[in-house]
């Protein structure tokens, strides 16, 4: 019995490829549209799908493959006679392989200047029924919805004149997750459709798909199972994007921690390396060289280094691989490592190290997609998700407001906004001591606010760092003088917080009275 294939695709990627060695392997090809024009054009001996259903497309081509003659042949089960001798009697061939690519409504939804008539003509109503149908018969038909698919379905076809039952169910799956994806789209799109064709920023109905990069071991506690997922279309330079190099299996508690480093590291311009633990950076530091900056890094906090997370934003070298193999660390993460310093590295087996490839985007230049950040950040409360723009704000000195009689030097403000950039990713609420480039003192997830600052002085203090003259970051504004009465005490200089208090008036007197220049921003930087 001869074969059949439907090939009818959007994306014409690797097509004729495929066209050409189905073809050479005796299998009749049949196709739609654009589609068997290019088979056509190729030599290719191609069947219109109109002709082999008898019936003429109509409805400026929205019903073409919606026939008996085409789902009959992807339905049929070949396994029960029934089915076999019912598509006999009708003249209908069985189709064994579909190949269908969807329009592209997701891509024209994402054109500016979209209109509703634009979305709906890209709505696909054939391609999906087919998919639909092959799927279900999988035991029978090869379906396949990406051209990436291509090359191995067919090196099994041509080696053993099948296609595998595990391959087909796996195509299936695939087929049926595409379909799911695509209906998301349609729905996100309409559903935040308002009066006059402008999009909600939030749709009345949210869907969203991710793909599963791995199980883990267990999850925050062992007694938790878990999983890791990733947006179909990560961000370039995010986690999920990472290869590891060698180490353990990263564990739940791993990939949150190394999110946080990697994305406080990013965020730096200069040489910067950046140390976690639980979820909060514990050392923070700017230098020449990575191993310079992890050494002052480690020198902020070397108690809570232990067992942590550490993130570069340079290439690592032989030195810097031997620097940090001097401390228990779970996880490293950078851009890239020489092969002396994989060799460095190799002999602690146990220690995950990851390369991220960094985007390159001047970070105020491009869409947060672009740049490696999420446009959305999510947080699951019970039976409900709560779903927020992403703290993508970026601080520069022009944007900061001088409200104290002093104001703070060219190095004062360096400090300032590096503190600021590392109490952005540090729990509210959170308080950052520094000075020249590196972390002095971080105090971070308690309820008061004072306490922070007393924490953060007091592990200074620890690590034998002196932190007068330094520079202090607040995620948010004092709700008292009372912070920045202890900040002073310990000898700070210099504050940045986003103002915004009843009590600023109380609070900017404080920062005179103790001879502090304080700036505000006017942005807060709350991290739960």
């Amino acid at each position: 019995m001869r074969m059949y294939a439907l090939i009818s695709v959007s994306d014409k990627t690797g097509v004729l490829d495929l066209a050409r060695r189905l073809h050479a392997k005796g299998v009749a090809l049949l196709s739609t549209g654009g589609t068997a024009k290019l088979l056509a054009e190729a030599g290719l001996p191609v069947t219109e799908v109109a002709t082999h259903t008898g019936f003429a497309e109509m409805l400026d081509g929205r019903v073409k493959t919606l026939h008996p003659k085409v789902h009959g042949g992807l339905l049929a089960r070949r396994d029960v006679p029934a089915h076999m001798q019912a598509i006999a009697e009708h003249g209908i061939p069985a189709i064994d392989w579909l190949v269908v690519n969807l329009y592209p409504f997701e891509a024209t939804v994402a054109k500016p200047g979209c209109t509703l008539e634009d979305a709906i003509e890209n709505i696909d109503i054939g391609g999906p029924a087919m998919v639909r149908s092959a799927a279900k018969n999988w035991q029978g038909v090869t379906v396949l919805t990406d051209a990436a698919q291509y090359e191995h379905a067919l090196a099994e076809f041509e080696a053993h004149e099948a296609v595998s039952q595990a391959t087909r169910f796996a195509l299936a799956v695939a087929a049926f997750n595409r379909i799911a994806q695509y209906d998301a789209a349609i729905s996100n799109y309409l559903s935040a459709l308002q009066p006059g064709g402008t999009l909600a920023a939030y749709p009345a109905q949210l869907n969203s798909s991710f793909v599963k990069l791995q199980d883990l071991r267990y999850g925050e506690n062992p007694h938790q199972t878990a999983a890791f997922y990733r947006d179909l279309d990560p961000a370039p330079g995010s986690l999920p994007t990472a290869h590891q190099l060698q180490g353990k299996e990263l564990s739940y508690n791993n990939i949150g921690d190394a999110d946080a480093a990697w994305e406080c590291v990013k965020s730096f311009a200069a040489c910067a390396c950046v140390i976690v633990k639980h979820a909060n950076p514990c050392g923070v530091a700017l230098a020449e060289t990575p191993e310079a900056a992890y050494r002052k890094a480690f020198a902020t906090d070397p108690t809570s280094a232990f067992g942590g997370i550490i993130a570069f934003n340079r290439a690592v070298d032989e030195a810097t691989a031997r620097a940090v193999s001097g401390q228990f660390v779970e996880v490293l993460i950078a851009p890239a490592y020489t092969p002396e310093a994989l060799a460095a590295l190799a002999a602690k087996a146990n220690v995950r190290v990851l390369t991220i490839e960094l985007s390159g985007v001047d970070p105020r230049g491009a869409t947060p997609w672009a740049r490696g950040q999420n446009a959305r950040d999510v947080k699951r409360v019970n039976s409900g998700l709560l779903v927020q723009t992403a703290d993508n704000a970026v601080i520069t000195a022009a944007d900061l407001k001088v409200v104290t009689r002093r104001a703070p030097s060219a190095a004062e403000i360096a400090d300032l906004l590096f503190a600021w950039t590392v109490a952005k990713f540090t729990k509210s609420n959170a308080i950052v001591f520094a000075r020249d480039g590196q972390t002095l003192g971080v105090g971070a997830g308690q309820m008061s606010r004072v306490d922070s600052t007393r924490i953060a002085t007091i592990k200074a203090a620890n690590a034998g760092l002196d932190v007068a003259g330094s520079a202090v970051a607040s995620d948010a504004f004092f709700p008292f003088r009372d912070g920045v009465d202890v900040l002073a005490a310990a000898g700070a200089k210099a504050v940045i917080q986003p103002g915004g208090s009843m009590r600023d008036a109380e609070v900017i007197a404080a920062a005179d009275e103790h001879g502090l220049a304080m700036v505000v921003t006017g942005v807060r930087h709350f991290r739960h």
